[in-house]
C-alpha cells in the first residue's frame, strides 16, 4: 500500500533547521551533509533567524522564487549568479520547479527580499529502518510512515560504521536502521537517496 507523504509531515522530521545552515560561502562543497554540519548562528531564543527561508515554491518569475512557509509565511527568494542550488546534486537555477520544497539561507535585503546565497531544494535528512530491498530501491519505515528510496548508480554512496562513502549498498539489511540523506520527490512518498549512513 502506497502512502503519499505531504511535505510538510516529511520536512518537519527532517534534522535539517533554519538555524543549523549556513552559506556556500561558509561550508566550502554544497554537499548536502555540508548544510547539516554548519554551526548554528547566534540568536535570541526563540527569535526567527532572519537569513534563513523555509517552504514550498509556490511561483518562479525570472529569477525571483515565492515560498510559502510552513508557518503560512511567505518569501521571497532573490537568486543570483552566486547562489548555490542542490537539487539532489548541484545543479543551475533552471532545474528549479513550482512545487520543490526549499531551504534558503542568504543575505535579507532591506525590502524582506532573502538574496540566496544556498538553496537546498526537496532535501532531506532522516531516520528510518529498511523493510525491504530491491534492485536500486530501499523500501524503508520512517516513524511508522512507508518510504521508497531510490539508489541512483553512479550518485547514492553508503556509509557503514563511519568509514568513507563507498558505491556498494550491498551491505544494507532489512531491519537496519539508517540514516538517509536524498531529495524528496514533491508529493510522493519516495526519496531519491544521495547518501545513506548504517550500522553493520
Amino acid at each position: 500500500m502506497t502512502n503519499t507523504m505531504d511535505r510538510r509531515r516529511l520536512l518537519s522530521t527532517a534534522v535539517l533547521g533554519g538555524a543549523g545552515l549556513a552559506g556556500a560561502s561558509v561550508l566550502g562543497p554544497l554537499a548536502p551533509e555540508a548544510a547539516l554540519a554548519a554551526e548554528p548562528v547566534k540568536l535570541e531564543p526563540g527569535a526567527p533567524d532572519p537569513n534563513f527561508a523555509e517552504g514550498r515554491v509556490t511561483s518562479i518569475t525570472g529569477t525571483v522564487v515565492l515560498l510559502a512557509a510552513s508557518d503560512g509565511a511567505l518569501h521571497r527568494i532573490q537568486v543570483t549568479n552566486g547562489t548555490s542550488i542542490w537539487k539532489f546534486q548541484p545543479t543551475t537555477f533552471d532545474r528549479l520547479e513550482k512545487g520543490d520544497g526549499m531551504y534558503v539561507r542568504g543575505v535579507r535585503l532591506p525590502d524582506g527580499t532573502l538574496a540566496a546565497d544556498s538553496l537546498w531544494a526537496n532535501i532531506v535528512n532522516l531516520t528510518a529502518h529498511i523493510v525491504s530491498v530491491g534492485r536500486n530501491v530501499l523500501h524503508l519505515d520512517h516513524h511508522g510512515r512507508r518510504l521508497v528510496g531510490h539508489v541512483v548508480p553512479g550518485t547514492t554512496a553508503a556509509v557503514y560504521n563511519g568509514t568513507p562513502a563507498i558505491s556498494d549498498v550491498s551491505l544494507l539489511r532489512v531491519g537496519g536502521h539508517v540514516q538517509v540523506i536524498g531529495a524528496w520527490h514533491p508529493d510522493t512518498n519516495e526519496i531519491s537517496i544521495a547518501t545513506v549512513y548504517a550500522a553493520n
